[in-house]
C-alpha cells in the first residue's frame, strides 16, 4: 500500500528535508526602510522574516528599517535577514515588499521584470510611477486588493480593523483643549450629554469605530449606501444604534449635530461614489472634527487634503480635519505584526508555486491583487483613475 506523500515526508530525515527545501526554488524577498516622516510600517516583522528564511528564501532588509516601529537591526539579522546598508541592495531583490506606493526614484533600482507590492494609495501614487512600471515589464500588486480563499481581503479587514480604534483615538485627542478642541471627553459623564459620533460607511473600521465610541458612552449615527451592512452592524454591536442610508436631508441633520465625523467609504472595490461638499462641510459646528479614512482613494469629504503623520491636522470653514492615508501607521508595531501575519504565508505560497507568475495562475485570489502584469496595466479603476488604458488579466494569462 502507498503511503500519504505528506506522510512519507513526515518521516524523512531532518538532513532530507533541508536537503529538499535546497532544491526548491528560492525567493528574494526585499524590505526597504520606508520614508519615516509618511510611513512607520513594515510589511514583515522579525518573526515573520524567521518563517520565511527557514523556508529557503533570502529576506534582504535595510539597516534602520525596523526602527520607528522599535525592531532593531540585530532582530531582523538573528531571524535570517541579510542587512543591506544601500537601499539598491534591497530594491535589487526580484520581490519587494513595500507599504507606501513606490517612488520612481525607488522604481529605478528595481530590476526589468521584477515585482513590487504595496498599498495602492492612488494620492499617493503618480501617473508616471505607473508608467515606468509599465516600461519595465513589471509586476505590481496592491495589498488592498489580494483576496484569500473566502474571496475576503484579509490586508483591508486586519487594517480596518486598527483603524477603526485608531480613529475613536484620534478623535479624542483632537477633541482637548490642547490639540485645538472644544475641550469636549469622548465619553459619557452623569448629567452632561454625550458627544455625537457620526459614521460614513459600515464596513469594519465603522463597525470598530462604532463599538469603540459606545464602549466610551458617545452617541453613534451609523450611514452606509448598503443596507445589509447598516443591518449587519446592528447584530455586531448588540444593540440599537441610529442607522441610515445616505439620504441628503437626513444626513444635513446629522452632519449639523455632530461632534465628530468619520469617513470610512472604499471606493476600490467598486462602491458607489459618494462625497460630502464643502457646503454641507460649513453647516457642521464650528470645532467638529472630521476623520478621512478613505483620503487615499480621493476622500469622503471634499474638503479632504492628503496629508502626511508629520503634518496631518488643519482647519477649514471652522472645522478640524485629519486626513491620513495610513492612519494606523500611528500604532506601526500592532500593525506591522498584523500585515506580518499575512504576508510570511503569502511568500510561501509563492514559494511553493515557484514564481510569480505561477502564483498568480493558480490563485484567483492573488490574481485579484494585480494591477500591472508583465508590464500590462490590468486593473480597469486604476485605468480610469490615470487615464490608462487597461487590459483583462485573464486573457494575458490565457497563453500561459
Amino acid at each position: 500500500m502507498k503511503r500519504d506523500p505528506k506522510e512519507q515526508r513526515s518521516l524523512f530525515p531532518e538532513e532530507c528535508l533541508l536537503r529538499e527545501i535546497a532544491r526548491q526554488p528560492r525567493l528574494s524577498i526585499g524590505i526597504p526602510k520606508e520614508n519615516a516622516n509618511a510611513e512607520t510600517r513594515l510589511a514583515l516583522t522579525p518573526e515573520g522574516v524567521s518563517i520565511v528564511t527557514e523556508e529557503g528564501h533570502s529576506v534582504y532588509v535595510q539597516r534602520g528599517a525596523g526602527e520607528p516601529m522599535s525592531y532593531s537591526d540585530l532582530q531582523y539579522s538573528e531571524a535570517g535577514a541579510y542587512m543591506g546598508d544601500d537601499a539598491s541592495e534591497v530594491f535589487g531583490a526580484d520581490i519587494v515588499f513595500k507599504i507606501a506606493p513606490p517612488t520612481i526614484e525607488e522604481l529605478n533600482l528595481m530590476h526589468n521584470r521584477s515585482t513590487i507590492l504595496s498599498m495602492l494609495q492612488l494620492s499617493n501614487l503618480s501617473a508616471d510611477c505607473i508608467k515606468l512600471m509599465m516600461s519595465k515589464k513589471m509586476n505590481a500588486f496592491a495589498y488592498e486588493l489580494i483576496r484569500d480563499e473566502q474571496k475576503m481581503f484579509p490586508v483591508v479587514s486586519s487594517i480596518s480593523e486598527i483603524e477603526g480604534n485608531t480613529a475613536i483615538a484620534v478623535a479624542a485627542e483632537l477633541m482637548s483643549n490642547e490639540r485645538g478642541g472644544k475641550g469636549l471627553l469622548l465619553g459619557g459623564v452623569a448629567g452632561i450629554s454625550p458627544p455625537e459620533v457620526l459614521i460614513l460607511g459600515a464596513g469594519i473600521a465603522g463597525s470598530v469605530a462604532a463599538r469603540t465610541a459606545l464602549a466610551l458612552g458617545t452617541l453613534v449615527k451609523v450611514f452606509d449606501h448598503d443596507i445589509n451592512k447598516l443591518r449587519k452592524i446592528q447584530h455586531y454591536l448588540g444593540q440599537k444604534v441610529f442607522t441610515s442610508v445616505i439620504h441628503p436631508s437626513v444626513l444635513f441633520k446629522a452632519l449639523a449635530s455632530a461632534d465628530a465625523v468619520i469617513g470610512n467609504l472604499r471606493y476600490i472595490n467598486g462602491s458607489e461614489r459618494f462625497m460630502v461638499s464643502e457646503e454641507l462641510v460649513k453647516t457642521m459646528k464650528p470645532g467638529a472634527i472630521i476623520i478621512d479614512m478613505s483620503v487615499d482613494q480621493g476622500g469622503c469629504f471634499e474638503t479632504s487634503e492628503c496629508r502626511t503623520l508629520q503634518n496631518p491636522v488643519y482647519e477649514k470653514h471652522g472645522i478640524i480635519h485629519y486626513c491620513v492615508p495610513n492612519i494606523s501607521a500611528r500604532v506601526a508595531r500592532t500593525s506591522s505584526m498584523a500585515l506580518s501575519n499575512i504576508f510570511a504565508p503569502i511568500i510561501l505560497k509563492i514559494g511553493h508555486s515557484g514564481s510569480i507568475n505561477s502564483a498568480i495562475a493558480e490563485s484567483s485570489g492573488f490574481r485579484h491583487g494585480a494591477y500591472i502584469y508583465g508590464g500590462v496595466l490590468v486593473n480597469l479603476l486604476i485605468g480610469n483613475y490615470y487615464d490608462i488604458a487597461s487590459n483583462d488579466i485573464s486573457l494575458l494569462l490565457a497563453g500561459y
